[in-house]
């Protein structure tokens, strides 16, 4: 059930059109209603634009809906301090944009039915009057405007605001203004949007394909057996509905128990290709390989944050620093030296990046699962310890400059993508893990060379990648409520997780 309001102003936000609901699920459709509505008016004014229409611009009432909830200090309970999310810990009027609730559906319910059972009053649902930008509604790649629509169209339609695009809500640099709205959700609509719409660029995929649990690698040669692994569970059974690959081409099972492919490949992948195997309830797995380097790892999971999926994990290959490591041995990673330089400015040196033991454990048992090792004889072939992440591609050249950190941090292994991933886990709080494979030990004279690295490859990478899945398999079904830990988020936090 809802209410009517009049609109309202809350500091410097106004909202018009507000319903109070006591049902999420009516909120969401109302949700749903405002955001079409913004999104016909805007696609229309777009099409009066591509028809000569002098005057069309952007419609004033084409704005983000928007969610809000008064709390109290009655409100505020001690026990709350148990929880990950779905709280505050401070009264006032929290709010926030929201976009593509057809996408975040089942999100936007969960986050808004915690509100409604933890505090028993009605959440507002309104539009607001952040407008929608035009290239977040409207596909240009057909468009066949004159000079003058282009002028027209800079002119007279909202583009995306730099000045509303930021992270200080996630970075906790975010200072609300007396009698302005505190923040509900880590992300406004604008900036969910400017993600959905970079995922697709770096990906070749659509954000609706994307599942609940992220694989990251660097290598390519890990894709084949991901998708040789995807289309054996296909054939298999129910659990897993399609396959999805760059250029949005569709596997799915056919009713003579084939599979069919529906769509066209690219032509080139794109710079971080994603393949997704998709379960109906979004708990499928999503598989990206990022590249080489931190700048990658960091431009993926900023965009990827917004999806807001439970846990991401890397799979990639590491540089051993002990002389009595192998090649083909397992890094588990515990702690991370952040020689990256990338997040510096978002999260500080001395925020300590700590491992997730739900994720930690369950890599473990993975391990011993898919290797069949036990006992002393698992601590032959997996070691926890240090991960030290640079950004220096050919950092072996200046080895005797950073052999002194290698000591003095206890480091087991080097890469270049794994700490920044872990990072930005922590500073987006998704829970995140990391399991390397050494592939060469260059301090200690086994440098990676041709042979060497295809021997290597054929030998480890079905196995690591195999392990990886399994420890997916075994979060989920251990549960995922238990991934949301505490320790990923500060106080003054928003509710929506």
């Amino acid at each position: 059930m809802f209410q009517s309001s009049p609109d309202l102003i809350e500091g410097s936000v106004r909202i018009y059109d507000i319903r109070e609901y006591t049902d999420a699920s009516e909120a969401v459709q109302r949700i749903k209603e405002l955001y079409n509505e913004s999104s016909s008016l805007i696609s229309q004014a777009y099409e009066n634009l591509n028809e000569g229409d002098k005057n069309a611009s952007s419609p004033k009432e084409g704005c983000y809906p928007y969610v809000g909830i008064y709390i109290s200090s009655a409100d505020i309970k001690l026990s709350d301090a148990a929880l990950s999310y779905g709280f505050v810990d401070a009264p006032g009027f929290y709010g926030t944009t929201l976009t593509h609730p057809e996408f975040f559906e089942a999100y936007y319910q969960e986050q808004i039915s915690l509100l409604l059972e933890r505090y028993k009053k009605p959440i507002i649902i309104g539009r607001s009057e952040w407008p929608i930008p035009l290239a977040f509604i409207v596909d240009f790649s057909k468009a066949r405007l004159n000079q003058s629509q282009i002028d027209q169209l800079h002119l007279n339609f909202e583009h995306p605001n730099l000045t509303r695009l930021n992270d200080h809500i996630v970075n906790h640099t975010y200072k609300p203004l007396v009698n302005s709205p505190r923040p509900l959700a880590l992300f406004s609509g604008e900036r969910v949007d400017f993600s959905l719409h970079r995922l697709h660029h770096y990906t070749g995929t659509s954000p609706e394909h994307f599942q609940n649990f992220i694989l990251l690698t660097n290598y390519q040669r890990y894709i084949g057996e991901f998708i040789q692994f995807s289309e054996q569970k296909l054939l298999e059974g129910n659990e897993y509905t399609s396959l999805v690959t760059p250029g949005d081409v569709i596997t799915s099972k056919t009713k003579f128990n084939t599979l069919e492919k529906i769509g066209e490949e690219l032509d080139h992948l794109p710079q971080m290709p994603a393949y997704h195997l998709k379960r109906p309830d979004g708990n499928g797995i999503t598989f990206i390989n990022i590249g080489v380097g931190p700048t990658n790892a960091k431009n993926i999971t900023d965009h990827l944050a917004v999806l807001r999926p439970h846990c991401w994990l890397t799979l990639g290959h590491c540089a051993a620093l002990r002389r009595n490591q192998n090649l083909g041995d397992y890094i588990l990673a515990h702690g991370y030296v952040r020689d990256d330089g990338v997040l510096d400015e978002d999260l500080p040196l001395w925020v300590p990046v700590p491992p997730i033991a739900e994720v930690q454990i369950a890599l473990q048992d993975a391990v011993i699962a898919v290797t069949g090792l036990h006992g002393p004889d698992t601590k032959l072939r997996l070691r926890t310890g240090t991960i030290y992440t640079t950004d220096n591609r050919n950092w072996e050249l200046r080895s005797d400059e950073i052999y002194e950190k290698f000591n003095q941090s206890r480091a087991v292994a080097l890469d270049m993508e794994s700490a920044t991933i872990a990072a930005n886990g922590l500073r987006f709080r998704v829970p995140y893990g990391t399991l390397l494979c050494v592939s060469d030990k260059p301090i200690h004279g086994e440098i990676k060379l041709r042979g060497m690295a295809n021997n290597f490859y054929r030998e480890r990478v079905q196995q690591h990648l195999i392990i990886g899945l399994e420890a997916i398999r075994i979060i989920r079904e251990r549960g995922v409520a238990s991934l949301h830990s505490r320790k990923l988020r500060g106080f003054d936090e928003p509710a929506f997780r």
